[in-house]
This record gives structure tokens, C-alpha cells and sequence, in this order.
């Protein structure tokens, strides 16, 4: 069964019900067991890139809409410090987001090779 971030089963979710006004924003999130039953289809067919990315989306439906989007603006190449970086994946870690924590600090060192960092 596929499920809204509400708790919602996907069947309830449609155009009628959302014409009546009966929807809300959780009902049309995806939940993050979802995300990792996509992830688990990938896996099986042999992407474990989208499963990785499914994964990390997993963690972050959990996470506030600012913070992802400070998440996006923090990573933009010559945004971020070395050390604000790190203290952005330590934040994710004690989410729990610890895939998205672990991109944030391959970034890192990846922009400060390529001279990218603030």
C-alpha cells in the first residue's frame, strides 16, 4: 500500500476529494515509507543511485520545508564555508538524516577541491 504523508492510503487521494476541498498539504506528501519501497524497487533493478537518492529524499520528508531549502541554498557552489558545511551534516546526523549528512560532507570535500567553498 502507498500512503500520503497524512496516513492516507493513495486510493483517497483524488481529483473528487480534492475538488471538495477535503485534501490536505500531508495528503498530497509522499511519506517516507513509500519513498523506501521505491528505493527497494530500484535496488531490485539494479539502480542503487535512485535508491541512494530515494533513500536521502526518505530521510528529508521528515525534515521542515525551511530547513530543506536552507539545505539547497547551503549547497550551492561559493555559499557555504568548510566549517558551516559540516555543521549543516552534524544538524542532519541528529535528525536522523544520516545519508543526507554523509552527501553533505562528500560535497564539501568536493567543492573544496575544485575550489567551490565560501
Amino acid at each position: 500500500m502507498t500512503r500520503a504523508f497524512s496516513g492516507r492510503d493513495s486510493a483517497e487521494l483524488t481529483p473528487d476529494r480534492l475538488a471538495l476541498d477535503e485534501l490536505d498539504a500531508d495528503d498530497v506528501r509522499i511519506h517516507p515509507d513509500t519513498l523506501e519501497a521505491q528505493a527497494q524497487v530500484a535496488e531490485a533493478n539494479h539502480n542503487p543511485q535512485l535508491a541512494a537518492n530515494l533513500r536521502r529524499a526518505a530521510e528529508l520528508a521528515l525534515v521542515p520545508e525551511a530547513k530543506v531549502l536552507a539545505l539547497y541554498d547551503a549547497l550551492r557552489p561559493h555559499r557555504s564555508t568548510a566549517a558551516e558545511l559540516e555543521a549543516l551534516a552534524a544538524s542532519l546526523d541528529s535528525t536522523p538524516a544520516p545519508l543526507t549528512a554523509a552527501l553533505v560532507r562528500e560535497a564539501a570535500a568536493v567543492y573544496e577541491r575544485r575550489g567551490l567553498l565560501a
